[in-house]
């Protein structure tokens, strides 16, 4: 059967397209200028640079090591020729690759944090105008399911031992108990606990700002005991109002590498914080966990800085978010120690 012009034929589509476009003042060759007037994308050699400048310090800790190895691999390869398959096959490659270590996981991680460290290169070049949205490969590679935590509360007694343990061994006992009193207190993350300054205390309503990833601001409480050990250790270690407030005796700020220190030092002392890889985020789970379990989920989560809407919680978060003095009151009741809030 012969199809007459315009009865739905590929002739009769493209007569129509180009009606369209006439309308509109734009012409065929228009469509395809605009797609050469894209600059020719850069190398991974030459654009991880400029994405590691652009960041912030936590996201080129996280991603430098992956943005390091896609360098090595696809160098001086353009950041538009690799494809969805190649990323798989590069996560893989990282994943079978990965240091073995005792609370290894079969190296998902790593897996899921090359694809995360590409999505984030490929989201700077899509705003950078490198690339289009349709053309970026790392948003069509799923990444690896994660597996549940194995990091759960620790018993009161199991916490006495590990806070015996730091403030009776190592080079500098007044400096890790304080570190883990706060961690406790605050159920604050290590990068909380690094980013504290001087100015980030409220002595009158025993209050200290974290400010942690996402970069999530918050007015935490703590304990007076804590807010005067605070104050302390800033003024013996010289901490000036902006920088770090955590220090060595030399007045040098700490780094993470402190904590990994600390824990070794605990775990040779306490075998089955060895054998558990008890972590500075255990503390995180035991104090957060209690909260729960005293003063609900509302609470919980206001007391560990999670947002207030979005996520698994749903929309009725939004509504029954917790206050600065009802934190303050879980606060009170954990260290058995009245605070101005409460």
């Amino acid at each position: 059967m012969r199809r007459e012009p315009g009865d739905g034929g590929q002739g009769g589509v493209g007569c129509r397209a180009g009606l369209l476009l006439a309308r509109v003042g734009i012409s065929p060759a228009d469509l395809v200028g605009a797609a050469s007037d894209r600059p020719a994308a850069p190398t991974f050699a030459e654009y991880v640079p400029v994405v590691a400048v652009a960041v912030t310090a936590r996201t080129r800790r996280a991603y430098g090591s992956y943005w390091k190895r896609v360098v090595e691999q696809w160098g001086q390869r353009r950041i538009d020729e690799p494809t969805p398959s190649e990323i798989e096959r590069l996560a893989e490659d990282v994943k079978a690759h990965v240091v073995a270590r005792r609370n290894a996981r079969g190296g998902r991680s790593a897996a899921e944090h090359l694809i995360a460290a590409l999505r984030c290169l490929y989201r700077r070049a899509v705003a950078d105008g490198l690339i289009t949205e349709a053309d970026n490969p790392a948003l069509k590679v799923a990444k690896p399911r994660r597996l549940p935590s194995t990091r759960r509360a620790l018993a009161d007694s199991r916490l006495a031992e590990i806070n015996k343990v730091a403030a009776s061994t190592g080079d500098d006992p007044a400096l890790d108990s304080l570190l883990l009193r706060l961690h406790i207190e605050t159920a604050c993350r290590r990068g909380g606990a690094l980013a504290l300054r001087p100015v980030d205390l409220d002595p009158d309503q025993c209050l200290v700002m974290l400010r942690e990833k996402g970069e999530t601001v918050r007015w935490q409480p703590v304990s007076p005991t804590l807010m005067r050990y605070l104050q302390r250790h800033a003024e013996q270690r010289h901490a000036s109002g902006a920088g770090p407030l955590f220090r060595y005796r030399s007045g040098q700020p700490i780094t993470y590498r402190r904590y990994d220190h600390l824990w070794v030092r605990i775990g040779e002392r306490l075998p089955w914080v060895h054998a558990q890889q008890i972590s500075t985020h255990w503390l995180r789970h035991t104090t957060l966990t209690w909260v729960e379990r005293n003063f609900g989920y509302a609470i919980a989560r206001a007391y560990a800085g999670h947002p207030g809407s979005g996520g698994d919680a749903g929309t009725t978060a939004t509504y029954v978010r917790a206050t600065v003095h009802e934190v303050a009151a879980a606060l009170a009741a954990l260290t058995g120690e009245p605070h101005p809030l409460a």
